[in-house]
């Protein structure tokens, strides 16, 4: 392979990668409707946060219960009310390579900086060959991301699949710029030493994976905190950059794990109580669509008690 055909992640948007980053937790109405002017809430606050990146996930974002029409117009009003004050991700949805081709030209056409793609791997279907043209073809059109969740679709695979795949990626799909890593570990450890050179790399969801991949090549984090508590991210972020390990690790101690510990024992998972944390910061509604659990009356109560507690609220 040519120095011509390698990729490189663009250096303003490795620079705009390269910090916490939140991404958009869809709000919805009591009867289930997205809720617009509430994700317009969310991207003022977190302008006003100084957020560099927008990001939009298949996960946090709530793909998994919008029409594909929904996702199209989500992303269209995030782009759209960002306006070029901070750089957006858009996601996909676990689709084909045609559709995926599709959408593709409709983000690049509303101004997205990045499309993060989930390829569908029903039955472990999909190989490194195949993965590696469905990213060529995505990207003709608009730089691409890989989200390593999508190794762990079915359960994950076993064998060197994750790192064959990684691999064949990094040395033959020129527009493809950036990694976000779900996966972490060591896994995570080693595909940060593989590409870092070229790729931005995002460490998945919280600040300790973050701190765990920074001796061997990361950028930035999905931060958590960044939608309702940015001075903490903030804070977190100087201690990494003035390489005051120690210092990183007090905070993920003092303010992530007890957030952690607490969202594992309740219902629902953790995004009932991050939409709840929303309305209780009075960002937007708490509300989320069935089948999924929104908090009740009660267990609001009990999360701003919580949050009050951990001088969080």
């Amino acid at each position: 392979m040519t120095s011509a055909t390698l990729s490189y992640c663009p250096r303003e948007l490795r620079v705009a990668l390269n910090s916490p980053i939140p991404s958009i937790r869809t709000p919805f109405t009591k009867e289930g409707v997205i809720d617009y002017n509430g994700v317009r809430a969310q991207i003022d606050f977190l302008i006003a946060a100084q957020a560099k990146t927008i990001m939009l996930t298949w996960g946090d974002s709530l793909h998994s219960v919008l029409t594909d029409y929904e996702i199209a117009e989500l992303a269209k009003v995030v782009i759209q009310h960002t306006a070029g004050r901070a750089k957006v991700i858009a996601a996909d949805n676990m689709w084909a390579t045609g559709k995926a081709v599709e959408y593709a030209k409709y983000c690049a056409e509303l101004g997205a900086d990045l499309l993060m793609l989930l390829p569908p791997d029903w039955a472990g279907q999909t190989t490194p060959e195949t993965l590696v043209s469905h990213f060529n073809a995505v990207s003709e059109h608009i730089p691409t991301m890989l989200v390593t969740a999508f190794f762990l679709q079915g359960g994950g695979r076993a064998g060197s699949f994750r790192m064959d795949t990684i691999r064949a990626l990094y040395e033959q799909v020129p527009g493809l710029v950036a990694v976000k890593d779900d996966v972490v570990g060591d896994f995570g450890i080693e595909l940060c030493s593989l590409v870092h050179d070229r790729w931005a790399v995002v460490s998945g969801g919280l600040m300790k994976n973050h701190t765990l991949q920074v001796p061997f090549g990361v950028d930035g984090y999905l931060s958590l905190l960044m939608s309702f508590r940015p001075d903490i991210s903030w804070q977190y972020w100087h201690q990494i950059q003035i390489r005051n390990y120690e210092g990183a690790w007090k905070i993920c101690k003092e303010k992530e794990m007890p957030l952690t510990r607490y969202w594992n024992s309740g219902v629902g998972g953790f995004n009932p109580i991050v939409h709840g944390i929303l309305e209780l910061f009075g960002i937007c509604d708490r509300y989320l669509p069935l089948p999924y659990h929104t908090l009740t009356d009660q267990q609001m109560e009990r999360l701003k008690d919580f949050l009050i507690s951990e001088k969080l609220l």
